[in-house]
This record gives structure tokens, sequence and C-alpha cells, in this order.
């Protein structure tokens, strides 16, 4: 009866729209000079979003007072007129706003497309932006009788490329876009009954969509998906299971899209399949464990000759540049006689400089890899160009262990000194708020880190006439290695630019360096020299792991040497808790010597179990594995850690109109967010409708106070932190107002990994000041907590009430 109801609900609301107009493209506007910065750390300034959050904005006119800029410079609003392709370009677009106005004759839904923008608020309500000029965001906004208002924030840098809006009146409430879709090879030879594809619904109705299924055909063969709930007036990326079984010749096919409620198609889609032989680049689709979205690698697949050899293939894993679609980076590559080539995707071409979740979409495909083409475990190497270039540092400096050699192409080390789309990670803080909020960043300073690179041989390569990531970056590296390296080599192409064909990845001499080196065998690794910043992120190398740091995310250090016969273990430790000591090869009942920090040694019987818990308290002393309730490398805190585990976003519905509205609202712009960055998707849930125990051990964003969203007290009983109406108790500090934020994570109690995170106010003004999600932009630091006032969004740093790490038992520092 549900579904009949819905059904003839959207059949007559398309029947309505069908007589709509069906395109309105923005042509004019106003546009303010900068008066906003958003970068890589949790500070920001908005002056503009400040004055809207408080209802003090003056509608603008022509010649009119716009917000201030960052030095309190009066602004003004100029007139601005997009050319014949509907572009506003020009100076004028500059990390400001463009105002754009639509009169509607009737309250109705339509769908908002802008592309070349950071984000904009449609009457008020946030939504997220296109700042790279993909084109495919579409998403449906409500539209009121009059005058509707568009307050687009505009970059630094993107005036020359230029901005474009329109709004749509789509034909059909419920319809599949197909620009922005996720799809395999299919690749002949190979068993192909069953893959996943990916493509965007979009819900232009008020009401959520529940029990949708999407049927895909290939060739004559059906399979059926049942699809999760979309929610009202969103647009979601669903996966979809497809069955190419009847294809085995290489050349065109097509995919039938079916979306269905019940037997009835709501809209059906063709899209096109590419079809290759075994021995042709390609790519596949996975499941994320991430999200359970669906993302994809591609491949350089070995010589088929050498293939069918029975050897086992090297393994290399390359990380693509910016802007770069991970096909074209497997492609860049000829193929190898001696091993197989796999591209991930950082979830973007952009996606997140291949850090925080970029950083673990690595890590995924190269588990897949390992399991797909079971190459030899020795022989397993990275690279990467650009941002790759990039890739190849952090990551090389992050898992040392994991590669026999890495080789960074035309790259920069760290996000501090390049910065990239999103900025420079500040490196001088202002007081100590902001030395506690950027050490939240540690994780992403390889030079810190710099030593772990003794455990993998290290190729440099760069053009010496690069204008787009300076030649004085690999020369930086240069030097940093020349101070501790044994195994390193150097290259300046002369005359190279920043792409210099393929050559400047797909490198003969680098690929014969890699063939030099192999990963040397645990069982003769007997000195270890390890720097973490968060062992949740990497927590050691061979037979030493830090499992707990004295101070969240500041430097934790191991140097570390035994005996040939192991026996003997000495070295020293910096910030370091716990850490657990791998005593395989050494028999039960064998004594050995361990002397940590100059103290006197711990002599220790070695038991059953292979690994030895050593504790820092006045002296190192053997203990047990720490609880899991407890920090450490499953679970060691900072906001962003929650937005793993496959999230769910939990938005408030017991405050009051406006909070609720907002709960949802911001829910949903995160949403949005994610999947712009992310290629991801979210379960978005009304705290009402939430039971922990139907989502065991995933991670969950919960929006809302105490006060107004039902699922705080369950989630949230023990925390130090507590938020209601007007007050704000944060461990021994109590704060009052309404115009308090906050931004902190806790440990789910029914989890061993899994954490929460709180986007949270005292407020409606509290709230909305927490709006701003920089924690999806790459390397962005945020720590356990942070608590502020609306006035951080007029660049007032003492806004910050306080910022800071739990210990290891999630108290509060």
């Amino acid at each position: 009866m549900l579904r009949r109801t819905l059904l003839l609900w959207i059949l007559l609301l398309a029947h309505t729209i069908l007589h709509a107009q069906q395109a309105y493209v923005f042509t004019k506007g106003l546009i303010s000079g900068p008066c906003h910065q958003y970068g890589r750390q949790a500070l920001f300034t908005d002056q503009l979003a400040f004055l809207l959050n408080a209802n003090k904005l003056i509608t603008p006119v022509e010649g009119g007072s716009a917000p201030t800029n960052e030095k309190d410079a009066a602004g003004s609003w100029q007139a601005i007129t997009a050319d014949s392709a509907g572009t506003f370009s020009g100076r004028s677009i500059n990390n400001g706003y463009l105002y754009l106005t639509y009169e509607s004759a009737t309250a109705q839904t339509a769908v908002l497309n802008i592309s070349g923008h950071q984000m904009v608020y449609v009457n008020g309500v946030p939504h997220a932006g296109d700042v790279y000029r993909y084109g495919w965001m579409y998403f449906p906004v409500q539209l009121k009788k009059g005058l509707n208002e568009f307050f687009v924030r505009t970059a630094r840098s993107w005036g020359r490329q230029g901005l474009q809006a329109q709004l749509l009146f789509p034909q059909q409430p419920v319809y599949i876009s197909k620009a922005d879709s996720t799809m395999p090879f299919i690749v002949t030879g190979q068993q192909n009954d069953e893959r996943w594809g990916a493509v965007v619904i979009v819900n232009t109705t008020t009401k959520p969509l529940k029990g949708l299924q999407l049927k895909a055909t290939i060739a004559g063969k059906e399979l059926t998906t049942a699809l999760p709930d979309i929610a009202a007036m969103t647009t979601r990326k669903v996966g979809f299971r497809m069955d190419a079984g009847n294809i085995r010749q290489k050349g065109d096919a097509s995919c039938k899209l079916s979306l269905l409620n019940g037997k009835q198609a709501i809209d059906e889609k063709t899209i096109a399949l590419q079809v290759v032989d075994p021995g042709d680049h390609y790519s596949s689709t996975f499941v994320s464990n991430i999200d359970g979205s669906i993302q994809y690698y591609s491949v350089s697949p070995q010589v088929p000759a050498a293939a069918n050899t029975g050897k086992a293939p090297s393994l290399f894993l390359s990380v693509h540049g910016a802007e770069v679609q991970a096909i074209n980076q497997a492609r860049a590559y000829i193929q190898k006689d001696w091993g197989v080539l796999v591209a991930p995707t950082n979830r973007r071409p952009r996606g997140f400089n291949w850090e925080d979740w970029g950083r673990l979409d690595a890590l995924e495909v190269l588990a897949i890899a390992k399991q797909t083409f079971s190459p030899d475990p020795s022989r397993i190497y990275l690279t990467g160009h650009s941002m790759g270039g990039h890739g190849s540092w952090y990551l090389g400096a992050t898992y040392p262990g994991k590669w026999a050699a890495i080789a960074p192409c035309s790259g920069y080390p760290t996000l501090m000194g390049y910065g990239s789309a999103d900025g420079l990670i500040p490196d001088s803080p202002r007081n100590n708020t902001e030395k506690v909020l950027l050490r939240a960043s540690n994780p992403s300073n390889v030079l810190k880190l710099a030593t772990n690179y003794k455990a993998a041989g290290v190729y440099i390569l760069h053009g010496d006439s690069d204008k787009v990531v300076s030649v004085n970056y690999a020369r930086q590296m240069k030097q940093v290695l020349s101070g501790f390296h044994p195994d390193y080599s150097y290259y300046e192409y002369p005359g190279g630019e920043h792409w210099y064909g393929n050559q400047c990845v797909d490198w003969d001499p680098l690929f014969a360096y890699f063939k030099w080196h192999t990963i040397t065998p645990d069982s003769t690794y007997n000195n270890i020299d390890f720097t973490t910043a968060n062992p949740a992120i990497s927590s050691g190398l061979r037979w030493a792991h830090i499992l707990q740091q004295q101070q969240s995310l500041e430097f934790s250090r191991v140097q570390l040497s035994r005996s040939a016969d192991r026996h003997t273990i000495s070295g020293t430790t910096t910030n370091v808790q716990t850490l657990a000591l791998v005593l395989s090869g050494i028999k039960p009942g064998a004594t050995i010597n361990i002397q940590l920090d100059g103290e006197a040694p711990i002599i220790y019987t070695k038991q059953s179990a292979d690994t030895l818990y050593l504790h820092k308290a006045s002296a190192w002393t053997p203990g047990t594995l720490p609880a899991a309730s407890e920090k450490g490398i499953q679970r060691n805190g900072t906001l962003k850690e929650a937005f793993n585990n496959r999230m769910v976003f939990v938005y408030g519905t017991t405050g009051t109109k406006e909070e609720n509205e907002w709960a949802y609202n911001k829910a949903r712009y995160d949403a949005e967010t994610w999947y712009y960055r992310g290629n991801g998707a979210v379960d978005l849930i009304a705290d009402k409708d939430f039971n922990a125990a139907a989502y065991p051990d995933r991670g969950i964003i919960l929006y809302g106070h105490a006060g107004s969203n039902k699922a705080w007290n369950a989630l949230l009983q023990h925390c130090p932190i507590q938020v209601s109406s007007g007050k704000l108790q944060a461990g021994n500090k109590q704060f009052t107002g309404d115009d308090l934020a906050a931004y902190f994570v806790w440990p789910r109690a029914d989890s061993k990994t899994a954490s929460i995170a709180v986007i949270s106010g005292t407020g409606l003004a509290g709230l909305r000041a927490a709006e701003a999600n920089q924690y999806f932009a790459g390397g962005s630091g945020f720590p356990d907590y942070m608590i502020f006032s609306a006035d951080l969004l007029k660049g007032d740093i003492n806004a910050v009430k306080t910022a800071g790490f739990y210990d290891n038992k999630w108290q509060m520092e």
C-alpha cells in the first residue's frame, strides 16, 4: 500500500512538473570582495556566514556594503554579468561571494547545478560545492514563492576558469543521473558473472525513498539490487550488481538500468560499458570498507606471456596526481614482464591528497591487489607523480616495511610546504590554542617521519624546469636523505617540466632501481628506527610497535637494536606509553635482556605468547595488552577518526523547529560534501529511527545537542563534554550562551573500533557556527575536541574556548 501511494504521488508530481520551465541559467549577479578564509585546519574566517547566521546580513544591492575582508577593509557589492556561455569570470571572483536571485511564481522544488564554487547558501541552507568544476553536482532545493537568494562562496584562484549556475526543473521527481557513474571494465576471458557499478539517484520529493531496487540488464542477463534508503531532497550514489557473463568479445556493450518501485519502473537509463581483452589496461570495482560505497582501481597487467610462467609477479602501487583518473594513471605505464601495476583512486581525482581517506583507499587497493595477483611479498613497490609524488612520500614514510622501494616523481613532501587547492597547513602557530589544533596535523608532516625511509630504497625523479611543483622540493628531500639514508638515488631530468611525457613516471632507470630491491626478511632486520604521530594510523615497523602515546598526536619514536640471536634488545623511546615487542623465533623458556632509555635491564623469560607488552610509568615494566576501551592502535581519537567504519549520520528531531531543520540540513550538507570529495554515500537517519544495535561497529556522526538529539544520552552519557540548550560543560569548565559550537569525538562503548563524532551547539547561533566542514579537506587537523563561539567566523582566534586531546583512558588532559 505504501509503495502504491508513493508511486501515485510521484506520477502526479511528474505530470505537474512536465508543464514547468525546464531550466533557468543565472546570468546576472552581484559579487563581493574577499571575506572568507578556509583551509587545512580547524580555524576559519567567514564574515558573510557570520552575518547570515546572525540574521544581520543586509540584502545585497549594487554599490551597497559587503562583508569586510581579513584586514577589516570595507567591501561593496559590484554587478557581474555572465558571458554568452553562462560563465561568470574575472579577477573579481576571489574568495568572496556571488549573490544570485530567482523569483519563483510559486513554492516548488528545483535541482540546482553550480560548478566552480566552494559551497552555496540557498535561502540560508548550506549545500556542497563543485570547486573543481566537474559539472555533475545536482541537488534538490526548495524554492519559496517570491524571492529566492543564493550566496555562492567563491574560491581564490578560480576566477579565470569561471563559475556557472543554473536551476533545473526535471520532468521526473525521482530519476537516475549517469553524469557520475562508476563502472568496471569487462575483461574477456575473466569471470564477469557479478560485478559492481554505481550511479546517482536524485530524489526531489519531500519524502524518503524506501524499498527501491535497481535492475541491471547486460546482454540478456539480469541482476536486481535492493537499494538503501534515499533521504528526502537528496542525491545519493548507490551501488548495484551486474552480470556480464554473456559478453565474450572486445567491443561495444551496454548496461540498461531500471529503477524499480515494486514492479513499476520509475526511470530507465543505458550506460556504455568498456570491454577489453586480458592484456589491456582495465578498471575493477569493489565495495569499500570505509563507507560501503563502490570504488574502483585500475591495472596495467603483467605481459600475458610472462604472467603464465608460474613465477609470482612484482606489484607496483602507483598513486596519481591531481585531476588524474586512476585508469589514465595505469595507462601511462607500458606493461612489465616482471610485475603488475595497480592504481587506486584516492576516492576522487583530487580526493584527499592521499591522506586521510585517500590513504585508506590506497591500503584497501593494496590489500585487494595482493589477494588478486598473489605477488612476491618481497617485491612490493610504491610510486606516483605530482600529488601522487606527495602520496609516495607520505605513504612511504607512514608505512615503512610495506615497500621494497619507493619512487616519488615530481612530488612535494608536505601539505605544510606546498598546500595545493585547500591551502597550506600553517607551520607557525600564533598561540597555544593554534599549537594544539595544528598538533592534529602532525601525521601529515613527513619531514618529521623522514627516518622511516631507512626501511626502503628511495628513487627521486623530478624535471629541473618544473614550474608546478618546483624541483627545489626534490632537492630538499635529497638533502634530508643525505643525512642518514644509505640507499637512495636521485635524478633531475634536464629541461623536464611538470609533465614531460610518460617517461616522467614510466622511467626505465626507476624500474631498474626497483628491480634491485627486495623487502628484507624480518628475521634479519635487527635495527629499527620508527616514528609516528598517531598509532591508529601507523603503529610500528617489523617487530616493534607503539601501541599508546604519552601525549596524543605528538611525535613518538623508537630506536631499537637487537642481537643476531634476538636475546638482547636495547634502545631509546620518545613519547611512548605502551610498546609491543614481537619475539617470534625465540623458544619459550629462553631469557631475553631488554634495556630501554638507559634504565636497568628487564630480564624476561619468554612465555608461549610471541608478543611482550611493556608499559612506561616511572620505569618500563612488562604488562598486558591495553584494554580495547582505551586509546590505541584500534582507536586513538581526533574528530576525523569517526568518519570511518561505514559511518552513519544521525540528525536530531527533538529540538526546536529551527534546530531540527538545522540538524537535517547540516547532515545533508556533510553527506553532499562526502559524496563530492570521496565518491561516497552515507545513511542519513533521524534520531527517533536510530538504534545503535542495528549499526554495530559503525562510526556515528551526531548532529544536535542533548535536548535536540534523542540518541545523545545513550551514546554520550559518560562523555566529559555535555552540550544542552544555553550551556556547555567540558570537564571542569562550563560555558553559557546560545552561540557556542562544539566538535568532539567519543568512543562507542559497544564497539572496540568505532567512534562517535559530535557536531553540536548550545543554540541556533552555535549550531550554525559549526556548519563549516573542512574536516573533509585532506590533511586538515582536528583534535579530539574543540569548543568555540560564533565569533570564530569573524577571524577571532580567542573565540576558541578550549581544544585538546583525551588521555589514553579518554579523560580530558
